[in-house]
């Protein structure tokens, strides 16, 4: 598994997905009951992706701080960092010619973010002259955005990205699927499989609702072909742009 950085500037993070401000959250009218025995505020209608609490050891996960990622065959990391504070902002996994972006937030106690946010994406594609379709996926309810683009030769088309929110005990986890695996569901399972795996480490601080959690990098990451470097520890690759999927929302 590969490992690297990518650098990103304060204008590419997200406009406004509903994770800047702490504003008081709407309550998911579509989880149903919590399933027993789930701590309070665990919207989660699927199993993973998982808490802390809920794995037995960190041992042979790839740890990002507040999350804990599964090395699989194939898979490439990338860590995107605001190029202002050098603050890690989020986890790219590319896999198979398609990328899922991850980011992991404080949540309320009670209250699910994902019915919000969701909500302020889809004005934000609106604002962009893209469409946005809400469908029923894997995690529940989940968005495809696409937005207009034009190529080199005057082409048009579109980007998709594919949305994806899971309110866990404390947390919310946004995912973002781009590529191919957007639109495909076939191609998206290897990312689906990733996404349920991930662990997300919460925390016991205090922390204001949809303020991002602190990611890092591994103290074990090494550079590519560096001399006694475990064989199961991720490789730095050269540090790369973040994907474009990030502008959305």
């Amino acid at each position: 598994m590969l490992f690297g950085r990518g650098k990103k500037s304060k204008a590419e993070q997200p406009k406004d997905d509903g994770t800047e401000q702490a504003n008081a959250a709407t309550t998911r009218q579509d989880a149903g009951p919590v399933a027993g025995g789930a701590a309070k505020g665990d919207f989660r209608l699927s199993k993973g992706p998982l808490d802390a609490s809920e794995i037995d050891s960190q041992d042979g996960y790839v740890d990002l701080g507040a999350l804990l990622i599964e090395p699989s065959e194939g898979l490439q990391l990338r860590l995107e960092v605001e190029e202002a504070t050098q603050r890690v902002v989020a986890v790219t996994m590319d896999l198979d010619g398609s990328s899922l972006q991850l980011q992991a937030f404080a949540a309320p106690r009670s209250e699910g973010l994902w019915d919000e946010i969701r909500e302020q994406i889809g004005q934000s594609v609106s604002s962009q002259g893209g469409e946005v379709e809400e469908i029923i996926g894997t995690f529940g309810t989940e968005l495809i955005a696409k937005l207009p683009t034009e190529s080199a030769d005057g082409g048009r088309g579109f980007r998709a990205a594919r949305f994806m929110g899971v309110d866990g005990p404390r947390w919310f986890l946004r995912g973002v699927i781009g590529g191919n695996a957007a639109l495909d569901r076939k191609a998206a399972e290897g990312l689906e499989n990733l996404f349920r795996k991930v662990v997300v480490i919460r925390g016991d601080n205090p922390m204001p609702p949809r303020e991002l959690l602190q990611l890092k990098l591994p103290k074990d990451a090494v550079a590519p072909g560096q001399h006694g470097a475990p064989h199961e520890t991720p490789e730095l690759q050269k540090p790369e742009r973040g994907p474009e999927i990030t502008q959305i929302g």
